[in-house]
């Protein structure tokens, strides 16, 4: 093995411990040679190099390694999160404690055979966008060090950028798990609040923080959050996994409705970032889906809310006996934000809820129109000079397209989509997007992401160079991004769904008399496809219904039929619909799978027609003249 070169990605990983090309330990190596110097004040504090050695040997002496989901995978923790023996300074060295246990996400990563290298610099108590706001210097965005990082989370996604680990977590409260990886050509994945565990994180909002995920790959991320989620008994916020509904990630796109920003709603401080998020626009339409323009300005208003309302209350009361004694320990601009959650009125809080409350009723409306939206991830991407000139008003424009969320208790995932004019030269920055959707859907979102990913790897052109090329690199590693998902077997993730597959093959097809008892329950048409080879059809003796009988396998013909996802309340009453002969059981398809499908009772063939060489019921129909 190279250890300067090896990918640090999930598949990469799987591949070479599989084959035995390199161990973890050769990959601690690289890990420890890389992160030997810090000139991107990434970390706080880096485990001893014998350490990580012993927790390689460690994984490699178990003789379960090839059931652990994470063997072998480094990773980065930020600095507001336990790690046992390791100080939690929140990046304030006068706050630090020394955790006896860690939190509850990192222990279960350590449990999948992740290894943890270190915790990494943020700003202060989480507050903050850009990453200067930290006692431990200004962390340094990976790809061009003049420019900000992207915050809180920045030490987080700057080492996952650099190549020095494979996944790192950080926490997002209004953005700080996003506008980072947008920053460093990431893929920043915000859970539905609640689905990580906040046990073990010093909060900064707590109803409103989640952990979050830095991956090179949205397929890592899905990995890693199969593996991080849990109800947590100890965290009085932490939710089950529900129903995701509808999948979209694995949709046909024509049938994706995908919203975006009024035109007169997108705002940017940066003209090259304006024409970033055009180009994203026209890449999402090429991928077939129905583009729906759609009024920010509700979105926008619960944004204003977050910091220009008593929220900020909650990160006083996060800190509240230390900063009420030590206030000079805070970082300035830090303390200035903190203490003016002290003056708000409890009056002022149950005003800005009612708002809150009827704006949400706005906002989710949205979601009649659209499955999922793109956004911006940040309007620009401002140097550290700019920054520190103007600390609160360039932190405040960073989150305009990120601040809404956690309020709104959507799921978002940011995902890298070009490179834009910049410091670098031309075509050199990374420019990001975020695609968001309602709370749980999580999975469908990350799916979406992987096509997204893929399809921008597919429209690259390296050897032009051009914009879509530079942006299928992995952060600022150059290691391209990877052809193929390969991963490690592993359990299904208890992800629920929520919905059902239901196979038709007559009056519910599309088009057909009955097919609004599908359409009218929210169905999505999700294939167009046939039985396997194992079925006779027959039109019923009223002319108006076919039957599906099975038959021993390849001693029948394979008939047309339509996939239809119904939400699974729904699927009762469809049910109940269907008049005898006829009802619901198992219907094999061409793939080999196995849906819910419409079968005939024996007494059906009375009086019927037998209709299977026509290969469908649309085909027999269209016979009849």
């Amino acid at each position: 093995m190279s250890p300067d070169r090896t990918p640090l990605d999930l598949a990469t990983l799987h591949a070479g411990y599989t084959t035995g090309r390199f161990t973890p330990l050769d990959v601690i190596e690289q890990v420890i040679a890389a992160t030997a110097e810090d000139p991107h004040h990434a970390w706080i504090h880096r485990r001893p190099a014998e350490a990580l050695r012993a927790d390689a040997r460690a994984l490699m002496d178990r003789p379960d390694a090839a059931t652990l989901p994470l063997y072998g995978v480094p990773f980065a923790i930020k600095d507001n999160i336990d790690l046992a023996g390791v100080p939690t300074t929140a990046g304030c060295p006068a706050y630090a404690y020394t955790p006896e246990r860690s939190a509850f996400v990192v222990q279960r990563l350590i449990d999948a055979g992740a290894i943890p290298v270190g915790k990494t610099n943020l700003d202060q108590f989480a507050t903050g966008l850009n990453g200067t706001r930290s006692p431990y210097g200004a962390c340094r965005n990976a790809l061009d060090p003049a420019l900000v990082s992207g915050g809180s989370s920045s030490g987080s996604s700057v080492s996952v950028a650099l190549g020095q680990v494979s996944f790192s977590l950080g926490t997002d409260t209004a953005g700080s798990g996003r506008v980072p990886a947008a920053f460093n050509q990431l893929v920043g994945t915000k859970p539905t609040c609640g689905l990580l565990s906040a046990s073990g994180v010093v909060p900064a909002c707590r109803t409103l923080d989640t952990i979050s995920l830095f991956t090179l790959t949205a397929e890592d991320a899905a990995q890693v959050l199969a593996v991080a989620q849990g109800l947590d008994e100890a965290d009085a916020y932490s939710v089950a996994p529900q129903p995701h509904g509808w999948d979209f990630g694995r949709a046909d796109p024509a049938q994706v409705r995908l919203g975006v920003p009024l035109p007169a709603q997108r705002r940017f401080t940066d003209p090259a970032w304006a024409a970033g998020f055009e180009a994203a626009v026209a890449q999402a339409q090429a991928l077939g889906v129905t583009l729906v323009a759609l009024d920010f300005e509700p979105l926008l208003e619960v944004a204003r809310l977050l910091y220009e309302g008593p929220w900020v209350a909650e990160r006083y009361q996060a800190i509240r006996p230390f900063i009420d004694s030590q206030p000079e320990a805070v970082f300035p601009v830090t303390r200035q934000i903190t203490l003016g959650g002290a003056t708000p009125l409890a009056a002022d809080a149950f005003a800005a809820q009612y708002r809150l409350k009827a704006l949400q009723r706005r906002c989710d409306a949205l979601w009649h129109q659209v499955d999922l939206v793109l956004a911006p991830t940040a309007p620009g991407h401002p140097s550290i000079q700019a920054m520190l000139a103007e600390p609160v008003a360039r932190n405040s424009e960073l989150g305009w397209y990120t601040n809404f969320m956690n309020l709104l208790g959507y799921a978002a995932v940011a995902v890298p989509a070009a490179r834009v004019d910049g410091s670098l030269g031309a075509g050199a920055n990374p420019f990001g997007v975020t695609f968001f959707a309602p709370a749980h859907q999580d999975v469908p979102l990350l799916r979406w992401a992987a096509r997204w990913q893929h399809a921008l790897r597919a429209s690259a052109d390296p050897a032009a160079g051009n914009a879509a090329a530079l942006a299928t690199t992995l952060g600022a590693t150059g290691w391209p991004h990877p052809a193929a998902r390969q991963v490690p077997p592993q359990p299904e993730p208890t992800f629920p769904a929520g919905w059902v597959e239901v196979a038709v093959c007559g009056a519910h097809l599309s088009g057909q008399p009955l097919n609004p008892q599908l359409t009218h329950r929210g169905a999505k048409l999700v294939a167009s496809t046939t039985t396997a080879p194992d079925y006779r059809l027959i039109a019923l003796a009223d002319g108006k219904r076919p039957g599906l009988i099975r038959v021993a396998p390849g001693q029948g013909h394979a008939i047309e039929v339509e996939v239809w996802s119904l939400p699974a309340t729904q699927f009762g009453s469809f049910v109940a619909g269907i008049p005898a002969p006829l009802g619901i059981g198992r219907t094999r398809l061409a793939d080999g799978r196995e849906v819910c499908g419409f079968i005939a009772e024996p007494v059906a063939e009375e009086g019927a027609t037998e209709i299977s060489g026509f290969g469908g019921w649309r085909a027999w129909r269209a016979s009849l003249g």
